[in-house]
């Protein structure tokens, strides 16, 4: 497959006029061929007014036609087979495994959201039938469904350059919702980005839909990604990056003469309580799955275990050596990109001037050395420093973590109180921990999206009950989640009709049900169908 570097405006390629950007190897810091092409003004507003004209027909299809292009997505994307993961390795010096693991998750997620499309209940279907005969007043006939909220703007991930990119799980929700997408290629990975626009570009036309429901573009600064957000045509914006990032649009958005909701992914740090009964059974096993967990992927997850939350006995000073013999034995990690090395090395050398915080032994940096590469960077604190210094709860995106000790139960519930919102927090215990430290798991419960019990954040599992989100600055809405089906709800809003023809009532309100689907019919769930009311007025 040949790589033109230019956006995709529906079915069209925009112009080679733009800013050139390159690709850079992370490995070697090597440019890659060919050049990409920034859009410019024009191209933004054709994409966008492509996918308004293209909204009224993409929204009224059914979930059979929806479901049918989300799995012809996924067919396409495999079929690039070894293609997209010599790309994609090039471009973030990711293993071949995790882009292979990566294209799974994405195809296996468009294939569920093609199932529940397919369906048809997630609509969330309610009706409530009329009764002429009520006292003292009529009963209305009000029956409502989810429908499809407009064109989405999506910003692709640095660190995903799959699962949360051109195909990924914003951009999957988003179309079975029945909205056009206009996507914005992350500037690290373009290729890539190119290879999956393509294949998306091919199964609408082959599917016969309107071309507007999908355009690609690409862009080497912020200028393009703010003019989309801006463009009247663009009803929701989905976003995973840094907190800057997020803020940058949520506050263009909300500045909007009509505003418009932003899906921001944005930084958490992930703590990680360990308590005393676990502790004492297994804290070293316990070290080997943190460090684990922190080094993943050189660090570069956002579900990152950043703050680990320990006492102060015996057994958590064990568990403290062992990280720190491990951290230390790690070796190099190659990041991402130029901007998330700098920002890890300006981290790292900040929190190392804090006071009150040590910075344990690491191995030495080649100077020399190629590409974005960096080393592991452990950092030990008390309770009395984290709770009174913000700073230690910042995320440093990379091989590093924090570990905090505590004195007393009260400390660690001090601890707990004082954060702001995560993706997650992880305890590892007992089930006499769980009990005894009932009151730390309430306090959880209100600063995160997904408890984790004796287990690491992560890893996060594509599934209809997930929650990836989080109190802000975790996310812009912890109400929503951006992986598993629920992300489907951030791109529609519910739509009541009151006293409707049954005819001219959506086939999921219509009183035969004609596509079978769960409805709350007067309270009670049920698939039947309905015997016409006095409240429904007939054809």
């Amino acid at each position: 497959m040949g790589l033109s570097g230019r956006s995709i405006l529906g079915n069209e390629l925009g112009k080679t006029g733009g800013k050139i950007f390159h690709a850079i190897n992370p490995a070697t810091g090597q440019e890659l061929e060919p050049n990409y092409y920034s859009a410019d003004a024009k191209e933004v507003d054709s994409a966008a007014r492509m996918a308004a004209t293209a909204f009224p027909e993409y929204s009224a299809v059914s979930g059979k036609t929806k479901g049918a292009l989300l799995r012809k997505i996924a067919e396409r994307i495999e079929g690039l087979g070894d293609d997209l993961v010599t790309r994609a390795v090039q471009e973030t010096a990711l293993p071949p495994a995790r882009i292979k693991n990566e294209t799974a998750r994405t195809c296996f997620q468009l294939r569920l959201f093609a199932e529940v499309v397919e369906e048809g209940s997630w609509v969330d279907a309610r009706i409530d039938r009329g009764d002429p005969g009520r006292k003292p007043a009529p009963k209305l006939d009000v029956r409502s469904l989810w429908r499809a909220l407009g064109p989405v703007a999506v910003f692709c991930a640095s660190n995903f350059p799959i699962a949360f990119s051109v195909a990924g799980g914003d951009t999957a929700s988003a179309l079975a919702a029945g909205n056009p997408v206009v996507v914005r290629a992350h500037a690290a990975h373009p290729g890539t980005a190119e290879m999956v626009g393509q294949v998306i570009q091919r199964a609408v036309k082959e599917s016969g839909l309107p071309e507007g429901i999908f355009s690609l573009l690409f862009d080497a600064g912020t200028e393009g990604g703010l003019a989309l957000v801006n463009h009247t045509a663009i009803k929701a914006v989905g976003f995973t990056g840094s907190r800057h990032g997020g803020r940058a649009l949520m506050d263009a958005a909300a500045a909007r003469p009509e505003p418009i909701p932003v899906f921001a992914e944005m930084s958490s740090t992930n703590p990680v309580f360990i308590l005393p009964g676990a502790m004492k059974e297994r804290g070293v096993e316990i070290a080997k799955g943190v460090h684990a967990s922190v080094t993943l992927g050189a660090g570069q997850f956002c579900t990152k275990p950043g703050v680990v939350v320990v006492g102060n006995d015996a057994p958590a000073r064990e568990f403290a050596t062992s990280v720190r013999e491990m951290m230390k034995a790690s070796g190099e990690f190659t990041l991402l990109t130029s901007r998330i090395h700098e920002a890890y090395r300006t981290g790292v050398e900040a929190r190392s001037r804090e006071d009150k915080v040590r910075q344990a032994p690491r191995a030495g940096e080649d100077a020399t050395a190629s590409g974005f590469r960096v080393n592991t960077a452990l950092f030990e604190t008390d309770a009395h420093a984290f709770i009174e210094n913000e700073d230690l709860q910042s995320e440093i995106f990379g091989p590093s973590t924090l570990i905090v000790r505590h004195d007393s139960r009260d400390e660690l519930l001090a601890i707990a109180r004082g954060l702001e919102g995560h993706l997650t927090a992880t305890l590892h215990g007992t089930e006499n921990d769980l009990r005894e430290f009932a009151d730390l798991v309430a306090i959880l419960e209100t600063k995160v999206g997904r408890l984790i019990f004796n287990g690491y954040p992560t890893g996060v599992e594509v599934c209809h009950a997930m929650v990836h989100g989080g109190p802000y600055p975790a996310t812009s809405d912890g109400r929503s989640t951006s992986v598993g089906t629920q992300a489907i709800y951030r791109f529609a809003r519910p739509v009541c009709y009151q006293d409707f023809p049954d005819a001219s009532l959506p086939d999921e309100l219509k009183n035969e049900n004609p596509l079978g689907i769960w409805r709350l019919v007067d309270g009670q769930m049920t698939r039947d169908k309905l015997t016409a009311t006095a409240g429904v007025k007939s054809a």
